[in-house]
């Protein structure tokens, strides 16, 4: 469909195109220099000793699960309102996702009390996922993690340049994971990003991303070594130079997008509040600097969120949802921490959540026009529901 404002957009520009010009040009297209430049780049910027360029953000957070040590048995804490990869790479390792409630419809993110009820002897690791690019409460997340002897994971897939207490986020766990998807703040198409301060954690990941190798296909084209041995069942989760030289523009723009965001971001709340009172944006006073990822808003208890939708894209106007729910699909039926109504205020939010157009191309006029829709959408779904 040809829309009038799509939900997402990239900011590509002819300095992309040569950076992969110049990879073409090289002769070398799998994992080599312009990858360990993007790393050291990367690591830099979020404040951490070592990152790891992969595939994608699944993979990045499939090692992960590996590097902590998830085994058949154990339990992972982790929000239900999230994409369904945060809960199927714990699934992939033998483990089992214990599902915990977010804060309110103000916070979407997972709740410290909530991960608390959840503890068990079998919990092994919380895993939390900063939703839209807000920080979950990490001091008190830790804490949690320090006096259970548990491992923490960050989904930081929404969550790249944002920050709390001058932390980058993904730095404040043992691991974090970050997404280069085409609709994210990074983008380099497919990709992603696993980074850590803890040097053992560091080496599995190493191993872990090629096939246990001890060397790679680049150090033997160097000339630092001529064969290799295998130490580790390991996966082929490697990226590839022409999107990691994608990505190392994508990284020189990351801070200048992210403001842009956060400047479309208050121009939604300002209209939202002039017009249309009764749509909710959330993170109203949320602490740290977000990435202002995606543009979550909440319907009015009652409204009928699909009529609503459907006016918007007759109007041109492209939304979504973030997310369905996990513990409400098939696959996940009957999962811990489900039952009894145990996430009220994850399935209130994912029952009235709708994501509005974001991206750092998006101009005030098309806010203006999408906040205009949104209005006449609410009103018209509600005629219509009646």
């Amino acid at each position: 469909m040809n829309w009038r404002i799509p939900l997402s957009d990239i900011d590509f520009g002819s300095e992309e195109a040569n950076a992969v010009q110049r990879v073409l040009e090289s002769r070398w297209l799998t994992m080599g220099a312009v990858t360990q430049q993007f790393e050291e780049e990367f690591a830099a910027y979020v404040g951490a000793r070592y990152a790891f360029a992969v595939t994608n953000g699944t993979a990045a957070l499939h090692l992960a699960c590996l590097a902590v040590g998830l085994e058949p048995g154990d339990e992972v804490i982790v929000p239900s309102l999230t994409f369904v990869a945060t809960a199927n790479v714990i699934c992939y390792c033998g483990a089992t996702p214990v599902f915990a409630d977010i804060k309110s419809q103000d916070d979407l993110t997972i709740s410290p009390e909530a991960i608390e009820a959840r503890l068990t002897r079998k919990t092994k690791a919380i895993m939390v996922m900063h939703y839209a690019g807000y920080a979950c409460d990490m001091p008190r997340i830790m804490a949690l993690a320090k006096a259970h002897e548990l491992a923490v994971i960050e989904d930081a897939a929404h969550a790249i340049g944002a920050e709390l207490e001058d932390h980058k986020l993904g730095t404040w766990g043992d691991v974090g994971c970050f997404s280069f998807f085409s609709n994210k703040n990074l983008v380099t198409g497919e990709g992603g990003m696993v980074v850590t301060n803890d040097s053992t954690i560091a080496e599995k990941l190493r191993l872990l991303r090629s096939h246990g190798m001890t060397t790679l296909s680049w150090d033997r084209h160097m000339g630092h070594a001529w064969s290799y041995d295998v130490v580790a069942l390991g996966f082929n989760y490697r990226i590839d130079e022409i999107r990691a030289a994608i990505g190392r523009v994508q990284l020189s723009k990351v801070e200048r997008n992210n403001t842009r965001r956060r400047q479309l971001t208050s121009l939604y709340r300002q209209r939202f509040e002039d017009l249309t009172p009764a749509i909710i944006v959330p993170f109203s006073h949320h602490p740290g600097i977000s990435s202002n990822h995606i543009m979550p808003i909440l319907l009015p208890k009652g409204s009928n969120r699909t009529l609503f939708m459907e006016r918007m894209k007759s109007m041109g106007i492209q939304t979504s949802i973030h997310y369905p729910p996990i513990h409400k699909f098939h696959i996940y039926a009957g999962a811990p921490g489900t039952s009894n109504g145990l996430l009220p205020f994850t399935e209130d939010v994912s029952s009235r959540e709708v994501t509005l157009p974001l991206y750092p191309t998006l101009t005030d006029k098309a806010i203006e026009i999408v906040v205009r829709a949104a209005q006449d959408a609410l009103i018209e779904s509600a005629k219509q529901h009646v």
